[in-house]
């Protein structure tokens, strides 16, 4: 864009009444940011009045469990799986492990995900992340389980019953295609990793939440991905120009410098991570 037409535009926009602004966000003000979308999302609000709520294990469920809760939770022991020292490693034998959230009519029970699921109805809710987006909406969740992980356990019950199944997941976990991604993937297929194998599973029918939707459900304002990336302790930021009335602008920036500065997840400990590979959990 010349000079020129940058300074048509801004002059449009400024007669259609709408400003614009960029705003950077790293990993954990991302996942913080589409947390508080997600629980202000219609059905989850009216699950949390009568209904039931599953927020599966993972980092940026986490966050959506301390948005929709008000408890905290400690992060690095609500995952299972992880990247993390430059490899895939797991907590998931680990007694300090944190099992998946399950509410009832607002409140927190004792029971087990899978105990929970048979009683969902199409207004229940299922909160699962992922590790990988593509511009089709489709979402793809690594599997180090070989019977499919906590996606095999709920894909069937809340399709066939049409349950809302939620993904909050953040835009840095971009990729092409995720179904050409799942095809090159499988624990038994991978002979050479980096700390284990693992499979793909994909939800293609899933409410995605990305930083995107949180600035449209939270101000009302239009956002675009614009770029990735940074250093010194921005790496896997992404960079999203905005645009909306002047009050929504600036909703969207009141809100965004409250999460400014949001902790990254600690590493969990080594005696916390183990190699992730369901055939060798050592490693060896």
């Amino acid at each position: 864009m010349t000079p020129q037409q940058a300074a048509a535009a801004s002059e449009a926009q400024a007669a259609s009444g709408t400003v614009s602004g960029i705003m950077v966000f790293t990993p954990s003000e991302s996942k913080r940011l589409i947390a508080k979308a997600v629980a202000q999302l219609p059905e989850v609000k009216a699950a949390l009045k009568k209904g039931r709520i599953i927020i599966a294990n993972g980092t940026t469920n986490a966050f959506v469990a301390e948005e929709i809760t008000g408890q905290p939770v400690h992060k690095s022991w609500y995952t299972r799986g992880h990247v993390i020292d430059g490899g895939l490693a797991s907590n998931k034998r680990h007694p300090n492990l944190l099992r998946s959230i399950c509410l009832v009519d607002g409140k927190s029970v004792e029971a087990m995900p899978e105990e929970v699921l048979k009683e969902f109805d199409a207004g229940d809710v299922m909160i699962k992340g992922g590790n990988a987006l593509d511009l089709e909406g489709n979402v793809g969740v690594i599997i180090g389980g070989p019977v499919g992980g906590t996606v095999g356990m709920f894909a069937g019950i809340v399709g066939a019953r049409g349950s809302h199944l939620i993904a909050p997941i953040g835009l840095e976990k971009l990729v092409p295609s995720v179904p050409d991604a799942a095809r090159t993937m499988g624990l038994r297929k991978l002979k050479y990793p980096i700390g284990g194998t693992v499979g793909m599973l994909i939800m293609p029918t899933a409410k995605v939440v990305t930083e995107i939707e949180a600035l449209d459900i939270l101000a009302g304002v239009e956002a675009t991905h614009v770029a990735s990336g940074g250093i010194g302790g921005s790496e896997g930021a992404v960079l999203v120009t905005i645009e909306g009335s002047e009050a929504q602008v600036a909703k969207a920036y009141e809100i965004v410098n409250s999460i400014k500065g949001e902790p990254p997840v600690p590493h969990p400990g080594k005696d916390m991570s183990q190699v992730y590979d369901a055939d060798h959990p050592s490693g060896q």
